[in-house]
Formats: C-alpha cells, sequence, structure tokens
C-alpha cells in the first residue's frame, strides 16, 4: 500500500544509528506529534498493525511505544475503541520567554514557578567556568544545581556558578526561596547585560529522572553569562528546559539599510 506524503512526514526514524533502542525512538517521534496536535482528539490513533507498518517496526516495538506513553499520561487506550490522545497531550501551553526584557523575564519567571535545590556548596571552578566568570583557573566558585517547576511540572534544570566573594553573600535556604538574580541585586549587584547560547541536548538518565521525563529525550539547552554594570562577570550557567513546558521565542525584522538585507533580533 503507498505511503501517504502525510504518514512520511511523522512516521520516519532517524536513518543514521542511534545508541536509543527503536521503541524509544518510535515514542519520542509519536510524543513530539501528540504535542503539536498531529492526531485530532475524536478521532483514533493508527492501530498497532497501521504503526508497525509506518514506522517498519515490530508490534512489540510498537506496544512498548505506546505503553510509554500512556504511562505519561499522553494518550488512552480503549478496548474496542482504539488509542486516543489526552487533553495534556496538547492542552497545555507552555511557559513562553522571548529576548525582549531578558532580565526582567528570567526574574519574573523565578517569582512564578516554584524551585528545589538539588546541590549547593563551594567547587574549584572547572576551567570552562573559570574563563567565563573572568577568574584564575582552579579558583573557588559557589555552584548549585536547581530544579525549577510550573504547576507543579518539572521545567528546567539549572546549574549556577557564581564567584566566591558573591555567593557568600546569600545561603542555601535563600536560593530556595528567591531567584538567584533578585539575590544578587540584593546583595547590591547590579545587574545590566547577558550573553547567551542556545543550543540542544539529550536528556541523560540523571537529568531525565529530575525532570520527570524520558532519556534520549531532546532538551532546549542555554548557557549564559550574567554580567554588572561594571561588566564583570557575576553568574555563570548552564540550563535545560522540557521544550513542553517552555519556549523560547524570538521576534526578527528585516533590515534592508544596509549592503545586503539581513535579518535582526527585535524582541
Amino acid at each position: 500500500m503507498p505511503t501517504s506524503k502525510t504518514e512520511r512526514r511523522w512516521s520516519r526514524l532517524p536513518e543514521t544509528a542511534s545508541p536509543l533502542p527503536l521503541y524509544h525512538q518510535m515514542y519520542i517521534v509519536l510524543r513530539q506529534q501528540l504535542v503539536e496536535g498531529a492526531f485530532g482528539a475524536d478521532e483514533p490513533m493508527p492501530s498497532e498493525h497501521e504503526l508497525a507498518r509506518m514506522f517498519k517496526v515490530s508490534r512489540i516495538t510498537v506496544r512498548r511505544a505506546l505503553a510509554t506513553l500512556e504511562r505519561e499520561g499522553m494518550i488512552e487506550r480503549h478496548r474496542g475503541r482504539g488509542t486516543f490522545p489526552t487533553r495534556r497531550a496538547g492542552g497545555q501551553q507552555p511557559l513562553r520567554s522571548n529576548m525582549r526584557g531578558l532580565l526582567e523575564n528570567l526574574l519574573a519567571m523565578g517569582l512564578s514557578t516554584t524551585v528545589r535545590v538539588i546541590d549547593f556548596g563551594y567547587v574549584q571552578a572547572p576551567d570552562d567556568v573559570a574563563e567565563a566568570l573572568a577568574l584564575p583557573f582552579g579558583a573557588t566558585v559557589q555552584k548549585a544545581i536547581r530544579v525549577r517547576s510550573i504547576k507543579s511540572r518539572p521545567m528546567s534544570h539549572l546549574t549556577t556558578w557564581v564567584p566566591e566573594d558573591i555567593g557568600r553573600g546569600y545561603a542555601k535556604k535563600d536560593l530556595a526561596e528567591r531567584p538567584l538574580l533578585a539575590l544578587l541585586e540584593e546583595g547590591g549587584i547590579k545587574v545590566s547585560s547577558a550573553e547567551q547560547t542556545v543550543t540542544a541536548r539529550a536528556a541523560d538518565s540523571t537529568i531525565a529522572d529530575l525532570l520527570k521525563t524520558q532519556v534520549g529525550l531532546p532538551l532546549l539547552a542555554i548557557s549564559r553569562t550574567v554580567f554588572d554594570q561594571d561588566d564583570r562577570p557575576v553568574e555563570f550557567i548552564n540550563a535545560l528546559y522540557r521544550p513542553d513546558v517552555y519556549e523560547y521565542r524570538m521576534t526578527m525584522s528585516r533590515n534592508t539599510g544596509g549592503d545586503a538585507p539581513v535579518w535582526e533580533p527585535t524582541g
């Protein structure tokens, strides 16, 4: 039977070799499509037999992928009726942030979410952290690991480093109750700018457990260096976000004033 363009769009597994089992690869593809609303809420999803044909896998592989989605609350299976997306699959809108007012957005996010401090202490700075904070190699920094949640849903895994003299101004319990940016400003630090990179990273077993997601699920990865008004680096952070709970949005405009038109961020 010929395969439709729609089937080819959402049922293709990666063609390159992957360390992930086939059922988990299939789970990732189906989960993303559920989040995007690819399946109608009132119509059953393709049957196990149809999914096995579309993905070119065994029925056992299909059952394991569907069982994972069912445990996660993304689908419901009814004997004699079929498999249906749940309201959770596409009904919850992720928290959104954008480039405009970056630091203000981060502070507001900290005040509208809850946090659990996983680790807090003083360590020797890794080389990349020392470089980002403009510190001598081997300098002592405060390191904290937190998991931030919104409405009891884990949203982000945050690893922060700050210079020791700044970190001594607050304690672990403060970090559990107040956003780090607020603590810095309360300590007299005038935060004025930030530089960051955005990429992606697959969740390992530790991160997946803390964020209540699946191993191998792609996460939004952000590395950010925060500067004070004197351009001193005062914080370096590696943040991992669940894409189904948090979105990063950028507005672009086309600048035609130069030799060649270019797209530039406006917010």
